[in-house]
C-alpha cells in the first residue's frame, strides 16, 4: 500500500483528505510543516499533498527545503490551496511540485489525480533508474579501463569507493557538514568517485608503470593527471548535457591530490577552500595506497597506515576528517579483509 501524507494546519480538511484516501493509501494526517519533516526522518512516503498556506513554514518553503535535500527531492509534491491565480502556480510548478488540487476538493477527483501521479511517478523512476544504471556501467567501464593501464593499483577504484562510502555514512551519522551533505545524492557521488583517476589516460605507461622511483620531471608529469581528468570530464559534459551527474566526478577528478596545509596540487587550493569531494578522497587515496604493494615499496598495515594518516591530521588532510576516520577506522580495516578474501575466491 503506498502511503501518502497530508499536510494541512487545518484539522476540517486533515480530516476529509483522511476519509478520502484512507483503505486505498496508508495516510498520515499532519498538522504543519514542522511535523512533516519529523516524521519524514522516520518514514518516506510516495507522495505530499501538502497546504501552501499555512503558519510559521508555508507550503513554498517546505517544498524548498526538500528540493534542497539530496534524500527527499525525489518525494512528488502536490499543493492543495484554495488559491487560484495563475501566478501562485507558476510559482509551484517553478519549484517542483507536480500539481495543484484546489480546495475545498471532491474525494473522487483528489483520488483520481493522486493515481494519476503515483503512476506516472513510478515509470519516471523506472526509465531514471535504467538511466542510472546506464551512467554508472559506463562509469565503470572507463573507471576499469584506466585501472588496467596502470599495473600496479589493481582493485584501487573499488576499494576507494567502499571506505568512501563508510566515511561519508559517518559524516552524515555525526551531522557533519549536514547542509552540504544532504543535498549530495549519493547513488550518483559514490559511483562518480570513480573517475577520480581518470586524467591518467594522458600518462604515458612508461611513466604510469615506471617500476622505480620518479624523476621529478616524471612527477611533474603523473600531477597532470588531475587537471587532466577534469578535462576529460568536461567533455562528455560538453557531449552529453548531463552536468549535473558528472558535478561531484570533476570535484573529485580535480581536488584529490590537494592537502589541507596548501602544499598539495594541482592548484595549492587550502583548507575548506578545496572541495569536500577532494578531502574526503584525499583520506581514502592514501589510505589504500599505503595498504598496497607498490614495486618500491611492501603494504603497510592497516594500524600502520591508520597512524601514518593520523600524523598528518592538519597538514595534509582535515582534522575533522580524520576524526571521523578514527571513529570508523574498524570499519575500513574490515572492507579491506573481506574484498581481498572476495578476490581470492574469484581467483581460485
Amino acid at each position: 500500500m503506498k502511503t501518502i501524507f497530508v499536510v494541512d494546519d487545518s484539522d476540517t480538511n486533515l480530516m476529509w483528505a483522511k476519509n478520502a484516501l484512507e483503505g486505498t493509501y496508508k495516510t498520515y494526517a499532519l498538522p504543519s510543516a514542522q511535523r512533516m519533516f519529523g516524521l519524514l526522518s522516520k518514514i518516506t512516503p510516495d507522495l505530499i499533498l501538502l497546504d501552501v498556506d499555512m503558519p510559521e513554514m508555508d507550503g513554498y518553503d517546505a517544498l524548498a527545503s526538500l528540493k534542497a535535500d539530496g534524500k527527499l527531492m525525489g518525494i512528488p509534491v502536490i499543493f492543495l490551496t484554495a488559491r487560484s491565480d495563475a501566478a501562485s502556480e507558476i510559482r509551484g510548478f517553478e519549484m517542483g511540485a507536480l500539481d495543484f488540487i484546489n480546495k475545498p476538493f471532491s474525494p473522487p477527483v483528489l483520488i483520481r489525480r493522486i493515481e494519476m501521479h503515483i503512476e506516472q511517478d513510478r515509470l519516471l523512476k523506472e526509465a531514471t533508474s535504467k538511466l542510472r544504471k546506464l551512467h554508472n556501467a559506463t562509469i565503470s567501464v572507463i573507471a576499469d579501463m584506466v585501472e588496467h593501464r596502470d599495473e600496479v593499483t589493481g582493485g584501487h577504484i573499488e576499494r576507494t569507493q567502499n571506505y568512501l562510502e563508510i566515511l561519508i555514512e559517518e559524516l552524515i551519522r555525526a551531522g557533519a557538514y549536514e547542509d552540504e551533505l544532504k543535498s549530495w545524492d549519493l547513488s550518483l557521488v559514490l559511483p562518480s568517485a570513480q573517475l577520480h583517476d581518470v586524467g591518467k589516460i594522458a600518462i604515458s605507461d612508461v611513466i604510469l608503470n615506471k617500476p622505480g622511483k620518479l624523476t621529478d620531471e616524471e612527477f611533474d608529469k603523473i600531477k597532470t593527471h588531475c587537471i587532466e581528468g577534469e578535462k576529460i570530464i568536461d567533455q562528455i559534459i560538453l557531449k552529453s548535457g548531463d552536468e549535473g551527474f558528472l558535478y561531484h566526478a570533476k570535484r573529485f577528478a580535480g581536488s584529490h591530490h590537494e592537502k589541507w596545509n596548501g602544499t598539495g596540487y594541482p592548484r595549492g587550493l587550502s583548507g575548506t577552500d578545496i572541495p569536500l569531494e577532494g578531502r574526503l578522497m584525499a583520506i581514502v587515496d592514501v589510505y589504500d595506497a599505503l595498504c598496497s604493494w607498490r614495486p618500491y615499496k611492501e603494504p603497510f598495515t592497516h594500524r600502520q597506515a591508520i597512524d601514518i594518516i593520523a600524523k598528518d591530521s592538519g597538514t595534509h588532510f582535515e582534522p575533522a576528517l580524520i576524526d571521523a576516520l578514527l571513529t570508523i577506522e574498524h570499519k575500513f580495516e574490515e572492507t579491506q579483509i573481506n574484498l581481498k578474501n572476495n578476490t581470492s575466491e574469484a581467483l581460485q
